[in-house]
């Protein structure tokens, strides 16, 4: 059988977790620009990283093979 692909936008944007649920992180959108009027602690808090929701999970799993 032949080798899949990894998405290349896939893998720079996503990163899978170890473990048994296969959860998928993600960065958190609003923080690249037009940062000077955001609050301090909203900043902060878009740095953190987050989980992408169940309904897409499948879709981002199958660009990510390996």
């Amino acid at each position: 059988m032949y080798k899949l692909k990894t998405n290349s936008s896939a893998k720079k944007r996503f990163k899978k977790t170890k473990g048994k649920k296969t959860l998928v992180k993600r960065g958190r959108a609003y923080r690249r620009h037009l940062l000077t009027h955001k609050d301090p602690k909203r900043k902060r808090q878009l740095r953190s990283q987050c989980y992408i929701s169940a309904v897409d999970a499948k879709n981002v799993l199958a660009l990510l093979p390996y």
